[in-house]
């Protein structure tokens, strides 16, 4: 059915992944039941795509993109926290985490626009929650330009038309600088440099599903980093995505707009002007968080979610 391999080997093992999950949650302040996902694949047009499957079957389906050079295990703990009340799905985009990278190099937005389409007829969801990060807030939203008839509600986190060049920078520096280290105490020194606000305690883990350890010995990153120098130009891209962003009113689902409180990437202001320009369109800041919410305040972001989709969801969904 597939030319490419088996699912590849979990970075972690199931009883390492419950031991990291429980602190994690615990460290989060969420009270909840620690399980493990489902770690599944789907093919299309040869890219395989890798996605995190927590449950709960029957609930209203929820999917979660990642940023750019992130991956999938970065909802984790918000899908923990959420998987009593929804279906949720994390997906690793292509080039990332344990997905395929596209031999042709192809990152550009129509790429991403086509895998999140196979990935949604392939489990045949309709009327779900889109939710991205960054690089995925822009996926999601250019998903939602054009299906916003089959979304029950998109959120963005952290993520619009308006980025500011030294956050932005600093990022790419810095994913640059880890794309290949010695070792991996070295990868975690370089990452609480670039986030502080990063628990010791849970990074060795979590960088296992963002690094692999070559034959040579070095940490490579998953990420494909021909990703940042572009398939397309990428100034046509952003061109394109910003001509879109001032056709928000066309997305006809609810929308919510979240912003890190200490966000070097997106302000607030952006963020309040931004949920304005869609049909129905709101704000909300999440406090102790830069530009990755969802790893630096993981429970202010649960629960925001779920105080969202309980206004706009029918009841009972």
């Amino acid at each position: 059915m597939s030319e490419f391999p088996s699912i590849p080997k979990p970075a972690l093992e199931p009883a390492e992944e419950l031991e990291h999950l429980s602190l994690a949650v615990k460290l989060s302040g969420i009270e909840t039941e620690v399980v493990l996902p489902e770690r599944r694949e789907i093919v299309r047009a040869g890219m395989r795509l890798h996605y995190l499957n927590w449950g709960t079957q029957g609930r209203r389906p929820v999917v979660f993109l990642h940023g750019a050079a992130l991956n999938a295990h970065t909802w984790d703990v918000v899908c923990l926290a959420l998987r009593k009340h929804f279906h949720c799905y994390a997906v690793d985009q292509r080039g990332h985490g344990e997905s395929a990278w596209a031999e042709d190099a192809d990152y550009s937005g129509e790429a991403n626009l086509g895998d999140i389409e196979a990935f949604v007829d392939s489990l045949g969801l309709d009327k779900f929650v889109l939710v991205g990060h960054s690089m995925g807030g822009f996926n999601a939203f250019n998903y939602a330009f054009h299906h916003s008839h089959r979304l029950a509600a998109l959120v963005l986190v952290d993520a619009g038309p308006s980025i500011l060049v030294k956050g932005a920078k600093r990022i790419a520096e810095f994913v640059n600088q880890t794309a290949e280290l010695d070792s991996l105490e070295e990868v975690m020194q370089k990452a609480i440099e670039f986030n502080p606000r990063r628990d010791p305690r849970l990074l060795r883990r979590s960088l296992l599903h963002n690094f692999r350890q070559s034959p040579s010995g070095k940490w490579m990153r998953k990420t494909d980093l021909r990703m940042w120098h572009g398939h397309k130009s990428r100034e046509q891209e952003r061109e394109l995505l910003k001509q879109r962003f001032r056709e928000a009113t066309r997305i006809t689902c609810p929308t919510l707009i979240v912003q890190g409180s200490m966000s070097d990437v997106f302000t607030s202001e952006d963020a309040k002007h931004l949920a304005r320009e869609f049909r129905h369109g709101q704000y909300a800041q999440v406090g102790e968080a830069g530009h990755t919410v969802q790893g630096d305040n993981p429970r202010a972001l649960a629960e925001l979610l779920q105080q969202f989709l309980a206004k706009v969801l029918p009841a009972g969904t």
